[in-house]
């Protein structure tokens, strides 16, 4: 059998990391295919003299890259929404197969890039886009195929969750951790895209589509970030025995499918809890297996080309076992996937902790909880801090509840003449119905 043909756009960190996969790895990938692969274009405006590029075409024209005949396969890791997703219709439409990291652009405009892709029969295959070396697509899409998915909540963002890490163990502030987070490479200059929840409702868009057989919807993705949380969050969340992660949550509800992306309070003794630092970690409900967690590196040169390569292994095997190439890594099926109502964020149905700073006297406290009781929210704790400069931190955990009862008693008790500042929300589930 020929080789089959690649062509590498981008050779950054995890660009530079799959092509040295590929050479260092040969042997062992010809073994599990039964086919050779070559790499024969890579796209780079710039010389990578520390890399092996022998016999191989480099050029800073992509679009033309991906037009060339001796391409079988197009690896697009340039990121971003344009050009790539430009280069990525162009490579569809010369036939090209095409693997991707691209969570951003996929999430964004994957509706219309699938389409494209069963027209022209060919497949996108985007394990690398979430979770990094966690193979969680496949596990999806293929592991978990037989069962029907009640929810899945996840770790999906290592800076976010090294710094909310950090503030627990060292009860540090955000914008120290930020820093540093930041000195370490894990954050970029511009943090926006991990600290506010986007990244993560990126990738939360892609696995809800799989999970639950919707378009992607990244528009309708309730997303919050995590820079206004306090180490005195942190620390009253460990001392009402929850610690604070920001997940992604894509759950079925009784009117419609949450989407959200937010701080989460989760009990210290659920798996979720254990998993620190940069590590990503997805927890999957299944209406046969129960409840299962995958997790590992979510990022970095090494975990993300791992999941790269594997993808580019699943297309050459199935290059060489169909007739026609069309492969049968499956894709978005869309004449089956269902238009499920996307709930907005007051209909969502959760737990809360609140924090509120009042005024050090009597009677505060009991405003608070007739306004809760008469908005109907049940209180599951109370917990009165020590006094600060004549201010009291009052933290209550209520049993759930939506989301729109929930903004009635906020509004009231911030126009309490005692409630200084905002109340603090912060969601909380139990992960374990």
């Amino acid at each position: 059998m020929k080789p089959v043909r690649l062509a590498i756009l981008g050779l950054g960190t995890v660009g530079a990391g799959v092509l040295q996969l590929l050479q260092e790895n040969a042997k062992e990938i010809k073994r599990r295919t039964g086919r050779e692969i070559q790499i024969t274009h890579v796209g780079t405006r710039r010389p990578r003299p520390d890399l092996n590029l022998e016999g191989i075409q480099q050029s800073a024209n992509l679009l033309e890259i991906v037009r060339q005949p001796d391409v079988d396969v197009v690896i697009e890791l340039i990121g971003g929404l344009s050009p790539a997703k430009e280069i990525f219709l162009e490579a569809i439409k010369h036939g090209k197969q095409v693997v991707t990291a691209n969570k951003a652009l996929l999430a964004e405009c994957g509706n219309e890039l699938f389409a494209s892709a069963d027209q022209h029969t060919v497949q996108i295959a985007y394990e690398a886009a979430v979770a990094g070396g966690i193979p969680i697509i496949k596990v999806m899409r293929e592991g978990l195929a037989a069962n029907r998915i009640e929810w899945l909540a996840g770790i999906i963002n290592g800076t976010g969750n090294f710094i909310l890490t950090e503030m627990r163990d060292k009860a540090r502030p955000f914008a120290d951790v930020l820093k540093e987070a930041q000195e370490l490479g894990y954050a970029e200059a511009d943090p926006t895209f991990d600290v506010e929840g986007i990244d993560a409702a990126h990738k939360l868009t892609l696995l809800a589509s799989i999970a639950f057989g919707i378009p992607l919807q990244f528009d309708k993705v309730y997303t919050e970030g995590i820079s206004k949380i306090t180490a005195q969050d942190v620390q009253y969340a460990e001392e009402l025995g929850f610690c604070i992660k920001h997940l992604g949550i894509a759950r079925r509800a009784p009117k419609g499918i949450e989407l959200r992306v937010h701080p989460t309070l989760i009990p210290k003794e659920q798996p979720l809890a254990s998993i620190n630092g940069v590590q990503n970690a997805v927890s999957v409900k299944a209406s046969a297996v129960g409840q299962t967690m995958y997790s590992g590196p979510g990022a970095g040169g090494g975990p993300t080309a791992s999941a790269v390569v594997a993808d580019i292994i699943d297309i050459v095997r199935d290059i060489s076992y169909t007739e026609d190439g069309s492969g049968t890594i499956p894709q978005l099926a869309f004449e089956s996937l269902e238009d499920i109502n996307i709930l907005s964020r007051e209909e969502f149905t959760t737990g809360y902790y609140l924090r509120v700073n009042v005024d050090d006297r009597t009677g505060v406290l009991a405003n608070i909880t007739t306004i809760l009781s008469n908005c109907g929210i049940s209180i599951d704790a109370i917990l009165q801090q020590p006094r600060l400069k004549n201010r009291v931190p009052i933290v209550i955990m209520t049993d759930p509840i939506v989301e729109s009862k929930m903004d009635e008693a906020i509004s009231q008790i911030q126009a309490l003449p005692a409630t200084h500042g905002e109340v603090m929300r912060i969601r909380l589930e139990s992960l374990d119905s």
